[in-house]
Parts: C-alpha cells; structure tokens; sequence
C-alpha cells in the first residue's frame, strides 16, 4: 500500500498573530512526530501544488474568491473576522492546502496511492461558498469531494467531518450534492460550540451527531457505531474523505470533550474497514483543527498509523 503525504512550506508562513492558537507550529510538530516516529519512512512525501481557480469555483464564488484576493495584504494584516486575518503569505497557504487536497484527490482516484493524508493549513470546513470564517478561507475538503465527482466522475464520496466543531462551511457548499445523493456527509462536534450550527442538518444526506460537553470518547465511539456506520454501509463511498479535526481532544483548550489518541485510533480503524469494503481503501484525509500542541501531533500520528497499515 502506497499512503501520500502532502504538506507545503507555505503552511507555516501564515499566521494570525503571535498567540493565534492555529498557528504554525501545527503543522511543524505534525511532521516532527512522524518523521521522529518513522512514520514518513512508509509514506510518499509530496509537495502540494497551488490549486487553479477553476477547481476552487466548484465549491467557491468568484467574489469571495476575488474578495481574498484584494484583501490579501503586502504587509502586516488584514482582518476577515474577529478570529481570522490574513497576512502577506496567506493566500498562498490556502492555494497550496487546497492543491494538497485535489492533487491527493487525482493521486487516489487513479490508482497511483491508496491513501493520503494531507498536513496542510489553514484549516477549510468552516468556509461557506460565500463566506470565509472560523480559521479558515477555502474548504479543501469540500473541494475535494466535488473535485472527485467532477474531475474523476465518482457516484458516491463520503465526507467525515470528526473536527470538535460543526463543518459549516462544507454543509453549506455540499447541500446540492448530499440532495442529489452523490455526496454523504457525516460528522460529529460538540453541541452549541462555535459556530452553532448543525442540530439540523441542511439536506437529508447529512447524518449530524451533536456531542454534549465533558462526554469521552464513548459518546463518539456510540454516535459512530449507531449512526455513522450505517448510514457509511447503505451508501457504499467511492472514496472517503476525512475533515481530520483534533480538537476533541481532552488536553484542547479550544473545548471540552474528552477524546484520546486511542480513540483516534479506532475511528479511523472504522473509516478504513468502510473504505476496504467499497472503496479500495481509498481515503484522502485533510488537516482541520486542534490546538493542543502536543496531543495534535499525537493523535495524527495514531491517525496516520491506521492509514498506512502500522496498526
């Protein structure tokens, strides 16, 4: 089995200010850990590429497009919202992470890997077609998922959202194709956290599991087994596509829920016997949150372990 990694030093160049908690070093202790690890060792590093505005524009307007354009600043910074500001190298991280996806995306889809994981940021899911917010300026894993049905003719993608927060944004961008029934999303986060969004799903193809605050990994190990997996099973993915968040994690100052890096383990244990059954084992999995330094680079590492087979 072939597993490709993708980061891009860009990734580490933006930043939101010296105490942001999504910050470079994210993505620095990621790579530490598994090369330290030997992890890499089993794993076909990549570069990610810039994505092109033509498969941006399948998830993405133009003017929000053209918008970050124009605020993208020479010097200093510039505010999106009260959590989100871009400096002079942040466009190019984000044209590089969704490149990341795409090009994980064209790698699975022609047999080249089996797996990709992508250590990239900024994070994605929290933007709408219309809307940058929450850490995050374009959604790679919506794009990802509509890049594999477009560009690769797919039926059936599966998207899991595991990040503590409600992926707003790939809702909103993946309403049409969940309709439609070519797109499932699944996911889990913890109840009223930001952006409040999720009791409800927007289209019926959503399958949302609420998670009350200060519950363990027993509550997503339920919510995955009764909810996830059936619905996973009933719609048989082509490929899945995983909103890697780790931030439920009990050591993440960001929430409070109470994950660990074994339960880590085990979802993605059961993302993989999903996406053996009907897929190949073809999985693309994207960085999202997690700001808890330490346990970040930990709980990836379980995550990548599964991945490429190590456990």
């Amino acid at each position: 089995m072939t597993v490709a990694y993708f980061t891009h030093p860009s990734s580490a160049q933006h930043e939101m200010g010296s105490h942001h908690p999504e910050c470079p070093d994210r993505v620095r202790v990621i790579n530490d850990h598994l090369r330290a690890n030997g992890l890499l060792d089993f794993m076909r590093e990549e570069t990610a590429p810039v994505a092109t505005r033509e498969v941006i524009m399948r998830a993405h307007s133009a003017e929000l497009l053209d918008a970050l354009e124009e605020i993208s600043p020479q010097h200093g910074y510039a505010g999106i919202d009260g959590d989100t500001t871009m400096n002079p190298h942040t466009m190019s991280a984000v044209l590089h992470a969704v490149g990341a996806a795409v090009r994980a995306v064209d790698l699975v889809c022609t047999g080249e890997v089996q797996r990709a994981f992508c250590n990239i940021r900024p994070p994605g899911h929290h933007a709408e077609r219309n809307r940058a917010m929450g850490f995050c300026f374009l959604n790679s894993a919506a794009i990802a998922v509509l890049h594999a049905l477009e560009a690769h003719g797919l039926q059936r993608v599966a998207l899991v959202d595991f990040d503590v927060h409600h992926g707003n944004g790939s809702e909103d961008i993946l309403v049409e194709e969940c309709n439609a029934g070519r797109v499932l999303m699944v996911s889990t986060f913890q109840h009223h956290l930001y952006p409040g969004t999720g009791d409800r799903p927007m289209a019926d193809n959503m399958v949302n599991v609420p998670l009350t605050a200060y519950t363990k990994g027993d509550a997503m190990r339920a919510a995955v087994t009764d909810r996830w997996l059936p619905a996973l099973h009933e719609f048989k993915p082509e490929l899945i596509v995983i909103s890697a968040g780790f931030d439920a994690h009990r050591d993440d100052d960001l929430a409070s829920l109470g994950w660990v890096e074994a339960d880590y383990r085990w979802l993605t244990q059961q993302l993989v016997a999903v996406a053996n059954l009907y897929s190949n084992g073809c999985i693309v999995s994207t960085l999202e949150g997690g700001y808890s330094l330490g346990a970040l680079a930990r709980s990836v590492g379980e995550h990548v372990k599964v991945l490429i087979g190590a456990d």
